[in-house]
């Protein structure tokens, strides 16, 4: 008998040590430090995705319209790292919106990243275009489509196994409430830009308060060389000068106080505040760099601070290029009437 119980203890504990193993190596839940794959090189995006998967990341952010899934894919497998271990998010674009359309979409983007199903979907922006085989325009307006007909289509997707979570990016607040309103299947996450310059700390927490978990995208605010300086200069409602927010004598200083890099430290902000945060990297130090974010806190009173030092501006709005009035009830909407506003044809809007 008592060789008995020891045996069964034995395998008991083994099998704990196992299932504590595999909780190990199964992400479950979206991580809150990802890597952003948005204008990230072909020739360089494959070795940063290996890279930062070898090193700790387990979070890609990929799109259709970055254009480089294939090459991310390449990373991904370059990792030989168990599916189980990952989280892959991608997004539907505009010209995908309809339920056809939807269905090749998501089906491109699993051959190019090389996944059988994705952890999150997004549908990318609440515009549609209508099909590139139908149009003789870039990026004409496709009024017949709603954004409740491509939600109607991501459910399916995800009742298809495709994907185990649907989403939602870059949209107002009024156009969440309409998905809420008529959703079987309800958002697991909305990716919106947020950084120390556009907080928009009541939107944030009324997301937590729907239960739907926030993805802050340009989580460094204008560092991305694609945001013109000229532009958020001029477009900074808050006042400044229009320099990049890595060189803010305020988070310069608060930097030095952490003993971090600005970058480590807007980026802890980020996490600090609940939202999930993927900055962009094909640099190695850099990937290195920003998994320290983890590391760093802040007091309360530092975090009332921060909050003071809000611009309340918007660095990526192609709202005027493509002829739609975006974030209409958040900080720096589409202005379409006044001149202003940064040119999709620039690149940006595809974020």
């Amino acid at each position: 008998m008592l060789l008995r119980n020891r045996i069964r203890t034995g395998i008991l504990a083994l099998a704990a040590s196992v299932a504590a193993l595999s909780s190990l190596h199964h992400v479950r839940d979206i991580p809150p430090l990802g890597l952003g794959t948005w204008l990230s090189n072909r020739d360089e995006v494959a070795h940063a995705v290996e890279y930062a998967l070898k090193s700790g990341y387990d979070h890609i952010d990929a799109a259709y319209i970055y254009r480089n899934e294939a090459q991310t894919g390449r990373g991904i497998a370059a990792s030989r790292l168990p599916r189980s271990a990952l989280w892959i998010t991608s997004k539907l674009w505009n010209t995908h919106h309809r339920p056809a359309e939807a269905t090749a979409a998501i089906q491109k983007s699993l051959a190019d990243l090389g996944v059988a199903r994705l952890d999150l979907y997004l549908m990318h922006w609440p515009v549609a275009f209508v099909p590139e085989s139908e149009s003789t325009k870039r990026n004409e307006l496709d009024k017949s489509t709603s954004i409740i007909d491509t939600w109607r289509a991501m459910e399916n997707l995800a009742r298809s196994n495709l994907t185990r979570y649907i989403g939602i990016s870059n949209f107002a607040r009024h156009e969440v409430e309409a998905i809420l309103d008529v959703c079987t299947i309800c958002p697991y996450a909305h990716e919106f830009e947020t950084h120390p310059y556009l907080q928009q700390q009541e939107f944030v927490d009324w997301h937590r308060e729907k239960g739907i978990k926030v993805i802050a995208y340009s989580p460094l605010g204008n560092t991305n060389p694609t945001y013109d300086d000229r532009e958020v200069g001029s477009l900074m409602s808050g006042g400044g000068d229009g320099k990049k927010l890595l060189e803010d004598p305020f988070w310069q200083k608060l930097a030095e106080e952490k003993g971090a890099t600005v970058a480590q430290t807007v980026l802890a902000w980020g996490l600090q505040r609940g939202t999930v945060v993927i900055p962009k990297s094909t640099s190695e130090e850099h990937l290195d760099e920003n998994q320290k974010a983890v590391e760093i806190e802040f007091s309360e009173e530092e975090m009332e601070e921060i909050a003071k030092r809000d611009k309340k501006t918007r660095m990526n709005n192609p709202g005027k290029g493509w002829g739609v009035e975006l974030f209409s009830d958040l900080d720096d909407p589409t202005k379409l009437g006044d001149g202003v506003g940064v040119d999709a044809e620039k690149g940006l809007g595809d974020l």
